[in-house]
């Protein structure tokens, strides 16, 4: 997999049936590594073990309903009050992160209503907090300490 702009982590990987798992430390099990899930796990460990963020607030792949369609957000950190406090969009490394991604993101937090959004593809990070009514998004130097 390719290298990432993230700290490296112990990874737990396994092969079976020729494809290669993940160990996903919030679902605790494997998962099926693909380039955006390896961005993903980085991200998640980036977050846990450097800014701090408490593991029992996360929530990953958790499903999510737009306009009729099922969508799955990637990453999902509630408050200590258990609301929405950070959504994260996580692309492989091959993708430029354009428009497109935050759009998408954007369109997930109509549901979610997070006051942090963040888009990655484990080379180049955003975080932005999300304005309100007909306030301007601002986006940050990096992610916030988790309070």
């Amino acid at each position: 997999m390719n290298q990432l702009n993230l700290p490296a982590f112990q990874t737990a990987l396994k092969k079976d049936q020729g494809k290669v798992y993940i160990f996903d430390i919030i679902r605790k099990k494997y998962v099926v590594l693909t380039p955006e899930e390896w961005v993903r796990q980085h991200f998640i460990n980036y977050l846990i073990l450097d800014k701090k963020y408490p593991k029992s607030l996360f929530r990953i792949e958790g499903s999510l309903s737009y306009n009729k369609l099922q969508k799955r957000s990637d990453i999902l950190i509630y408050n200590r009050a258990g609301k929405p406090w950070m959504l994260i969009e996580c692309k492989s490394p091959t993708i430029k992160l354009t428009q497109k991604a935050f759009n998408q993101v954007a369109v997930y937090n109509m549901t979610i209503g997070a006051p942090y959004i963040g888009v990655t593809n484990g080379m180049v990070h955003y975080c932005y907090e999300r304005g309100t009514a007909g306030e301007e998004v601002k986006f940050l130097d990096d992610f916030p300490v988790f309070e």
